[in-house]
């Protein structure tokens, strides 16, 4: 690398065409959105719409840089930079107004002038622009929909549109002031809780994940994977599941983790006998079970923190048994497919060491440590993650110079200056790498976040949620299975146009009240439902992404690994039913009754894994696959002795099982 030669790193959402000069601009833009998030985070704490509308700012500078305004295989020509221009004005404009004209909007108190007006319709106008260059078209034009949905009525812009509308649907219609003013000069828009999650906890927890998978984290999680799980049936796959879960804690993103543990774990399946489709699909089950894994589960855990009133550190407790649960379902169907299929593990000579693993990779677990050390302390999530990414660039900083002054002399490479100059070098431009990634990775997040503002803000001025959750109720009859099976639906179909974080965000707005209000469903379990369900898009066909994602990396067809996706996934679908009809395992409860709800929890799972696929010690019948169905059904139900009745039965059909495994392998007395 010269020096006239930017940091090489992935640009996340397509592989678009950059003069040198642009991509030297979104290193500048990156680098400084990271430095300021780090200042605001651990140094000097800015004021909410201060904090807020800087990140927004910077954010979509980078998204105008990062993704041209037609698509990242054309460049920009003169009318691209023309548009660019207007919008990189935009950019400035939206955060810049809030920045300079705080205090006399403020002292305004809603009675807003014409200029307040014009730059919230600017400010809209480049959000919505924005998110369809980084989060795609379908999440624009869900934000357009809800804003002419907030015009249509007989005193809005649009009241020839009211008329058409449900009787359900129908509001009294909100003129261009009420609602620009609603969606960028209040606390309920673009500059709402969703960005403001955005602008703190998550984009410093995606900064540390940066950090960690820029100095080699990711190869060391899949390499203790590897170590631990290699020499089993199935080992790879078994790796590939164990593999997410630790990069899960790191990656912001299922596909990211389908991508960076996909790429070693994918071609190990298929080498060891895995179909191409069921290689792929692994990978995806067990990579968006990452966005369910404590301590970090994407950007879930703040949302549901801030959403709920609850402290972080009591999500991440809560939510450790439901990802065991789950992954523990990935696990078990990996392991009856590498039985069924009479695979055997890995060699030992072509597996690394465990004690080798930790030698060289022992201080990526110091920052995670110091991580849940700190939240154990009750310490801000913010500022927790500002002392995470300071502890993961000093322990490298320090493992590095040990090996230079020390171990490297007795390897014949003496200190000299010149290779003391290369080396700093090369610790900065790695800093910047880490820094750049941090912010790059973050764009998706925050403007799907700024857009879903513009959605909450219009679901609170029109009511809609009331009105959804009214719908809701009629079209399940009050029955919770249905009403559970709606949202499933509708979360899929969000799915298809918008990312998880955007999807649960929407869902918890419009369904919310229904579940807790309606049908009785404790506030933090109704929240942890939705955001479960709004990861199906991942897994469920027809829009399967990570599954896609698996596919491409393992050769097969995109369909066919989706499903295979959503059969590992099934964990996504059965385990919030088991929250909702049995919410002492989230909210607690006497101790017996947890450990018994747990037991036959994780039992249920187990022998679901099993009846799908027919097989666990040897092959099942159709009858005893069936009663397995059913008494999955009364495990699930809340009375005591119809869990037992339904335990009674598995335990029956996996004993009989079990011998007429036996009976196979008895040899006959001849």
């Amino acid at each position: 690398m010269n020096e006239s030669t930017p940091p090489p790193v992935i640009m996340p959402g397509g592989n678009a065409i950059q003069p040198r000069f642009v991509l030297w601009c979104i290193t500048i833009v990156a680098v400084g959105l990271s430095l300021f998030q780090l200042y605001s985070a651990g140094i000097q704490p800015l004021g909410l719409f201060y904090q807020r509308s800087i990140h927004l700012a910077l954010i979509m500078l980078l998204a105008f840089l990062m993704f041209p305004a037609f698509g990242p295989n054309r460049k920009r020509g003169i009318v691209g930079w023309g548009i660019d221009l207007v919008f990189f004005a935009g950019a400035l404009i939206t955060g810049g107004y809030l920045v300079f004209n705080l205090d006399a909007i403020f002292s305004r108190a809603g009675f807003w002038n014409q200029t307040d007006i014009l730059v919230a319709c600017i400010a809209t106008v480049t959000v919505l622009e924005a998110s369809r260059r980084a989060v795609g078209f379908g999440m624009t034009v869900i934000g357009l929909l809800a804003i002419v949905y907030a015009f249509a009525g007989p005193r809005g812009e649009l009241p020839w549109l009211g008329e058409w509308m449900p009787g359900i649907m129908e509001h009294r219609g909100y003129s261009l002031d009420r609602v620009a003013g609603q969606l960028y000069l209040g606390q309920e828009g673009i500059f709402g809780l969703p960005l403001g999650v955005a602008a703190t906890y998550i984009f410093i927890f995606v900064l540390f994940g940066a950090f960690l998978e820029s100095t080699g984290a990711g190869k060391f999680f899949i390499d203790m994977a590897y170590a631990a799980t290699g020499r089993q049936r199935g080992g790879p796959a078994k790796a590939a599941v164990l593999a997410s879960a630790g990069m899960g804690s790191i990656s912001g993103s299922a596909i990211a983790n389908v991508v960076t543990t996909g790429a070693f774990t994918i071609p190990l399946m298929k080498k060891l006998g895995y179909q191409p489709k069921q290689a792929g699909g692994i990978e995806a089950a067990a990579s968006t079970g990452g966005q369910i894994m404590p301590p970090l589960m994407g950007a879930g855990a703040f949302l549901i923190a801030e959403y709920t009133n609850t402290p972080y550190l009591e999500i991440v407790k809560i939510s450790i048994l439901p990802a065991i649960m789950y992954f523990a379902t990935v696990y078990l169907f990996v392991h009856i497919i590498a039985l069924k299929q009479g695979m055997q593990g890995m060699a030992k000579s072509e597996l690394p060491q465990m004690r080798q693993v930790m030698k060289d990779g022992w201080h990526f677990l110091l920052p995670l440590a110091v991580l849940v050390w700190l939240l154990a302390m009750s310490m801000s999530p913010m500022r927790v993650g500002y002392y995470a990414v300071i502890t993961m660039v000093a322990v490298a900083v320090l493992r590095y110079a040990l090996w230079y002054f020390f171990v490297a002399p007795k390897q014949g490479q003496p200190v000299t200056v010149e290779r003391t100059k290369a080396v700093v070098w090369a610790g900065l431009v790695k800093l910047i790498q880490g820094l750049e990634l941090g912010a790059r990775n973050a764009v998706a997040v925050s403007m799907a976040c700024a857009v879903a503002g513009i959605i909450v803000g219009v679901v609170g001025l029109t009511g809609l949620g009331l009105k959804f959750s009214s719908m809701m109720l009629a079209f399940s009859g009050g029955n919770l299975v249905l009403a559970l099976l709606l949202v499933l639906l509708a979360s899929l179909i969000l799915g298809m146009g918008l990312p998880v974080t955007a999807s649960y965000i929407v869902l918890i707005v419009l369904v919310g009240p229904a579940l807790t209000a309606e049908f009785g469903v404790p506030l933090l379990i109704a929240h942890l439902v939705v955001f479960w369900y709004s990861q199906d898009s991942n897994v469920t066909p027809p829009i399967a992404l990570a599954g896609f994602a698996g596919a491409a990396i393992a050769g097969s067809k995109p369909m066919e690994t989706g499903f295979q996706a959503w059969k590992f996934a099934k964990g996504l679908y059965l385990i919030p039913l088991f929250m909702v009809f049995n919410p002492e395992i989230i909210i607690g409860g006497p101790v017996l009754v947890v450990v018994w709800n747990a037991v036959i929890a994780l039992l249920a799972l187990c022998a679901f894994a099993a009846s799908l696929e027919g097989y666990l010690f040897t092959r099942m019948s159709w009858l005893p696959r069936l009663a397995i169905g059913g008494a999955i059904v009364g495990v699930f139900y809340p009375s005591l002795w119809t869990e037992v009745a339904g335990v009674t039965v598995m335990v029956v059909a996996i004993a009989a099982n079990w011998q007429a495994s036996k009976r196979e392998t008895t040899p006959v007395a001849g």
